[in-house]
This record gives C-alpha cells, sequence and structure tokens, in this order.
C-alpha cells in the first residue's frame, strides 16, 4: 500500500501530544445499489476512515520528585502516557475534529486521539 510519504519525508514529522497522522480513505463514490455519489455528499460524511502515518508521544505526565536537593538535575525527562492508535492502523474518526493538510499533492489528516471512535488492527496490512 502506497502512503505517499517517504521514510525519510516522515522522520521529519513531528506530532505534538496526543495528535495522530491520518492518510484518509478514499470515499465510496457508488453506493451499493450502484448510484453515483457527487463529492458534496461524500464531504458531509460525519465519519471517515483512513490510515494511521504517525503518532505523537502521548499524554505528558508530570515527573515526580521526592526530594528537593541543590545538586540534583533540574532538566527532568517528561514522561508520557502512550496512545493506543499504532502506525498501519485504520481508523474510524470525526470528520470535523480534524485539520486537513497538504503534503506533496497528497492530503492528510491531523487529529487528537479522542476524535478516533475505533481502530481496525491488521499486522500483515503492510507486508508484501
Amino acid at each position: 500500500m502506497f502512503l505517499g510519504i517517504d521514510k525519510e519525508d516522515l522522520d521529519k514529522f513531528i506530532l505534538i501530544g496526543d495528535r495522530v497522522l491520518i492518510k484518509p480513505k478514499t470515499p465510496e463514490s457508488k453506493t451499493k445499489s450502484g448510484l453515483l455519489l457527487p463529492p458534496t455528499v461524500q464531504q458531509k460524511e460525519k465519519i471517515h476512515s483512513g490510515y494511521i502515518i504517525k503518532t505523537g508521544p502521548g499524554y505528558p505526565i508530570p515527573a515526580i520528585v521526592d526530594v528537593e536537593e541543590p545538586w540534583h538535575s533540574k532538566d527532568e525527562q517528561v514522561k508520557y502516557v502512550p496512545l493506543q492508535p499504532k502506525t498501519g492502523d485504520l481508523a474510524i474518526y470525526l470528520q470535523n475534529s480534524g485539520y486537513e493538510i497538504e503534503y506533496k499533492n497528497e492530503k492528510y489528516i491531523i487529529i487528537s486521539q479522542s476524535a478516533i471512535l475505533m481502530l481496525i488492527r491488521d499486522p500483515g496490512l503492510f507486508d508484501d
């Protein structure tokens, strides 16, 4: 499956907090009975789906310091609660809670984890 972003380019993307980068699936252009749907109907759908390309580190949690000693370093490492979505998951998400971006003529969506309604995880999805 072609996702539109090279590995080198993907390493340049840094998502903040609970944000997720999604490559949207192409919406259905026909109904089950064969009627063609105009683009305006496809855009009005409240729920969309797409593949997760990259995730942020998660929700930051404060570091617990027991003793304030003068010799302790003040630059503590931030710890994160990890996100549930993983790269390659199919996400079902709310359309209006995301931000659309375009990179190399491809459309991507940035949403927070809370806008994802469901994940479908298939470990063999990207195997050749």
